[in-house]
């Protein structure tokens, strides 16, 4: 009895709990419904009605994780983004991702990455709009949306277009224009996304180079304009056709691009409805006859184009529009002018602060200014190679991110971002120890190939050298042979013959006549084996000649030495060493070092004798020894300062060997090169 009333009181007390919850719930639920009526109230204020999203998304994060709590969460973080309250949208996002991660919701994942990378792409920070587009394109692939999906790509295309990752950016778009073209359901919005995707495909593959693939893209956005009456604001088909006519410009054919800028303006409202495109059109086309010798209107075009740009305060187009004048009146040799619009724009150029934008100011600076012209060209390759590292990193991040993916990897973006405040104080000093870093290594790289090329070109005369010996050898070994071979036929063989006959005549005598003329014909039979002797001897001679054909050429270089040099040369070669059997690389930095030492010895010691000795010590290595008397060197200055000292040093280092120097003031020098054999039996 008494654990029957405990249970009773229990399912009492579970129920009134229970009862308290729904009543809580429903309370909060209607809070929800009145802060969201309030925020869409065209009564309230914009600042009240941040403050009702704000109060939504408070009472959202009490309620549960349902379906339709996920979905409003996103109408809330979506409104936020809508009004550019990036800290709220910020915090919505985040939150909405761990409860949708935690219901597996992958479609609302998908779809705060997809803002995540809209608000990263909107405050330009690429990097972190590619890493939510990779992350988003997956789940949408995985959810089967294709139009979604397309989008994505879409966006992804313009992130690596805006970073000079032109080759990304064609590649995401054109995925994402044959996934939209191949979906029946898009209405009419989705073909201005087609346009869209159609025209940045043509803009990436200018920037390749590639402009006939450019311009069938634009024509084919062009198509999809007129076809389905795309008429907005954004002016689409005067932008179509301008971007043709920029493909024209590229190529420098400015009298196809004028007929198509000319196309562009014969819409006359976007002068007013778009001026930045307008402005845009009219300088291009103020360029092209420029330099087609047009004048007509010139400079009235870029004036006015100066003026819209000037009056929207847009910089950089501003900066282009004072280069332009600054090229039209150097053409027109009115050097004041060139110059008053060439420091203008350098003026913007700086206030901006923008890498792009000064060194197009620099560019024109180093034609106009004369003075300074080295000046603006050093500062112009110092900021280019810098660009050319950023891009570089960049381009380098982007492969990783799309490779990285998994949670990992959004922590440590987390982590970065974090950092990115402290990051900012050094990133001054870092670029600036970079490019210091990256000149210095580009002069070394340079001097290295330069060295490298030397030396194959070196190899390839020393080989073509060992090539032409051996010709030479065998067009010697041919002769000898006819030589030796008509020596033994017109020789030996008829001296042979005839004593045969001789010996075959005497066979039926006894006398002493007889004995006498035997006698003589054996004395001649003893010249005769003398004589082949003596042409064995000469064969024998010749197969050594054979092989050490790489000791004939070093004897031709000391001869050729000696005819140059006061010293008494001596060559000492061991013949217990294999040349054939040592490879021609060894045999080829052996000859280049022998030469240089040669000719160093000539130009600086004054010696009187030379010792150069080949030979192998105890563990079969190759010993190279090159001795003198002369008046010496201090080996330090010459290990530091020596081209020559430097050079035979690399090339002992090549083969595997080492080298020793030795020499002092007065008394000589001596350099001791060792080569190891043990892995030489290869050829080059």
């Amino acid at each position: 009895m008494k654990y029957l009333l405990f249970f009773i009181l229990f399912l009492l007390l579970s129920c009134t709990d229970k009862k308290n919850k729904l009543i809580l719930e429903e309370s909060r639920v209607d809070s929800l419904d009145f802060y969201l009526k309030k925020y869409h109230s065209a009564d309230t204020s914009n600042k009240l009605k941040i403050k009702y999203l704000e109060k939504s998304f408070q009472v959202l994060k009490k309620l549960d994780n349902s379906s339709k709590n996920r979905d409003t969460l996103f109408k809330v973080s979506y409104e936020f983004y809508s009004n550019q309250e990036w800290n709220n949208f910020e915090e919505v996002s985040n939150y909405l991702i761990g409860s949708a991660k935690e219901a597996k919701d992958t479609l609302n994942i998908a779809n705060v990455y997809r803002f995540k990378a809209n608000y990263f792409k909107r405050t330009e920070v690429y990097d972190s709009a590619f890493y939510y587009y990779v992350k988003s394109e997956k789940l949408y692939l995985k959810l089967g949306d294709n139009i979604n999906y397309a989008n994505i790509l879409f966006n992804k295309g313009i992130v690596q277009y805006k970073v000079n990752d032109f080759l990304g950016a064609e590649l995401s778009l054109s995925k994402a224009y044959y996934m939209l073209k191949n979906t029946k359901e898009y209405e009419n919005k989705e073909y201005e996304k087609l346009y869209g995707i159609l025209n940045q495909l043509g803009l990436a593959c200018i920037e390749l180079k590639e402009y006939d693939r450019a311009i069938n893209y634009l024509e084919e956005a062009l198509l999809v304009i007129r076809k389905n009456n795309l008429r907005t604001r954004e002016n689409e088909e005067a932008v179509c056709l301008s971007n043709i006519g920029y493909a024209f410009f590229s190529q420098s054919k400015y009298s196809d691009a004028i007929k198509f800028y000319k196309d562009a303006l014969k819409n006359t409202s976007i002068k007013i409805e778009n001026p930045i495109l307008y402005s845009n059109i009219i300088d291009n086309l103020a360029y092209c006859n420029m330099n087609i010798n047009v004048y007509d209107k010139i400079p009235a075009l870029f004036y006015e184009s100066l003026r819209i740009r000037d009056s929207l305060k847009i910089i950089d187009l501003s900066i282009l529009s004072n280069v332009h004048l600054s090229e039209y009146y150097y053409k027109k040799e009115d050097v004041v002018a060139a110059k008053k619009y060439f420091k203008q724009s350098m003026a913007l150029a700086i206030k901006s602060k923008n890498a792009v934008d000064l060194m197009v100011s620099l560019k024109q600076g180093s034609l106009v200014d004369k003075l300074n012209a080295s000046k603006y060209t050093e500062e112009y390759i110092r900021i280019s190679d810098s660009l050319q590292i950023a891009e570089r990193n960049s381009k380098d991040r982007f492969a990783r991110i799309q490779l990285e993916t998994d949670e990992l990897r959004q922590e440590n973006f987390n982590l970065e971002e974090k950092n990115r405040n402290i990051l900012n104080y050094f990133f001054g000093t870092v670029v600036f120890i970079g490019v210091l870093f990256f000149v210095r290594n580009q002069r070394s790289r340079a001097r290295l190939l330069a060295l490298k090329q030397a030396q194959q070109q070196a190899n390839e005369e020393i080989y073509r050298l060992i090539i032409s010996h051996q010709n030479q050898l065998e067009l010697g070994k041919d002769l000898e042979k006819k030589r030796l071979s008509k020596e033994l036929h017109d020789g030996v063989l008829g001296r042979l013959f005839g004593l045969r006959l001789s010996l075959d005549g005497l066979n039926s005598f006894d006398d002493e006549q007889a004995k006498k003329e035997r006698l003589e014909y054996l004395n001649e039979l003893q010249l005769i084996e003398q004589d082949l002797r003596e042409i064995s001897h000469e064969l024998n001679r010749e197969t050594s000649l054979l092989i050490n054909n790489f000791v004939a050429i070093i004897n031709s270089l000391i001869e050729q030495q000696a005819k140059v040099n006061n010293a008494n040369i001596k060559v000492i070669i061991s013949e217990k060493i294999d040349w054939d059997k040592i490879s021609n690389i060894i045999k080829i930095n052996l000859y280049r070092i022998l030469q240089e030492a040669l000719q160093n010895i000539n130009k600086h010691a004054g010696a009187k004798n030379v010792l150069v000795h080949f030979r192998k010590d105890t563990e079969e290595n190759l010993l190279f020894n090159i001795e003198d008397d002369g008046k010496g060197f201090d080996t330090n200055i010459k290990k530091n300062k020596g081209i020559g000292t430097k050079n035979m040093v690399s090339r002992v280092h090549q083969c595997n060997g080492s080298i020793d120097i030795k020499s002092e003031i007065g008394k000589g020098s001596k350099i001791i090169i060792i080569f190891p054999l043990e892995n030489s039996n290869f050829k080059v």
